[in-house]
């Protein structure tokens, strides 16, 4: 798994925002996204934020506020997520809408996200209020087409990229833009829309990008690799949700005839015993582990990996920099 801890203080805002704001009538929320929180989670879109912010501008300081809202953002995210894919676990712990039910965490998700873009709104200078708003748009946009593709095996590997360039790829972007943008206020400049032009900006917003579609792609294929312990859930749950990744994508053009053909018979069944289900399951991830689909995943993983670390040489050379670097060249790393 990917190692990055971020530094305590972005915890501790975090938890100072979950007991002061999200108290009172707002109880049951504030215990919700702790829930959220306790599981864990790698902390790479707070840390990118932060990193970015001192990539564009060495001196600048860490704003740990805005790291925060872009985790608070992301946990919003995944409550709504998890309500939507009818998920019993996350981070190998009940999920929200299983400890809370599916209502009440749907309204969670929404106060988070409201709350968040308050603050964001009431804190920082423009672009970054637009830059978020347009974000959560497109993350938005990018599971109802998921959503609407679910169960299609035609699904082109452009539709795809799409998909996830949205629903994910665009939340790490977010993340480095706003951190240097932030940085480069914090610096002098003043707040314009045209900041986003600033070249270390667009830089720093393609490295999130490209990162995010690796990280994203990669959390696919481990959904087939790698095991429950590692994966805090079952493995093949996107099988489960009949959720078209890129190995399946792979499998069905390059994989072998019984490949497919399993694969072809597991999604056209709509109903059957859950036992019936789990060995389909099971099946089908026996076929992408050893099957060429999980190489040509690997290929797409570097080679994103490699476009997000390319990005970063438009930029001068700084501890923070190199840091982003080795985040990008991590998605690359199967041995854990």
């Amino acid at each position: 798994m990917i190692e990055s801890q971020p530094q305590d203080v972005i915890q501790n805002v975090v938890a100072q925002f979950v007991s002061e704001e999200l108290t009172g009538d707002n109880a049951h929320i504030a215990a919700a996204v702790a829930n959220m929180l306790d599981a864990g989670g790698k902390r790479l879109r707070p840390r990118i934020t932060m990193l970015s912010g001192r990539a564009r501008v060495a001196s600048a300081s860490e704003d740990a506020v805005l790291a925060s809202y872009m985790e608070l953002i992301h946990i919003a995210t995944l409550i709504h997520d998890d309500v939507v894919d009818e998920a019993d676990k996350r981070r190998g712990r009940d999920s929200t809408n299983r400890a809370f039910g599916n209502r009440f965490s749907v309204l969670a998700g929404d106060y988070l996200f409201a709350w968040v873009f308050k603050k964001i709104t009431q804190g920082y200078a423009a672009p970054i209020p637009t830059i978020l708003s347009a974000m959560l748009a497109e993350i938005c946009n990018g599971e109802v087409r998921q959503l609407r593709a679910a169960g299609d095996l035609g699904l082109t590997k452009e539709s795809y990229f799409e998909i996830i360039g949205k629903k994910t790829a665009e939340l790490f972007a977010s993340c480095a833009e706003v951190g240097a943008i932030a940085a480069l206020h914090e610096s002098g400049a003043m707040p314009s829309q045209q900041l986003r032009d600033d070249p270390g900006v667009r830089a720093l917003r393609a490295y999130g990008w490209q990162f995010g579609m690796a990280f994203q792609i990669r959390d696919d294929l481990l959904d087939v690799v790698a095991d429950e312990a590692m994966l805090g859930k079952p493995a093949g749950s996107d099988l489960i949700e009949k959720r078209v990744t890129l190995p399946l994508i792979c499998e069905l053009e390059d994989g072998s005839a019984a490949a497919r053909a399993d694969i072809a018979h597991y999604f056209a069944a709509t109903n059957g015993a859950p036992k019936d289900q789990l060995d389909g399951v099971r099946r089908i991830v026996d076929r992408l582990r050893g099957g060429r689909g999980a190489e040509r995943t690997k290929a797409a993983i570097a080679e994103y990996a490699g476009g997000a670390r390319a990005a970063l040489l438009e930029l001068g050379g700084s501890a923070a920099r190199d840091e982003l670097g080795r985040l990008a060249a991590t998605l690359i790393n199967f041995s854990s």
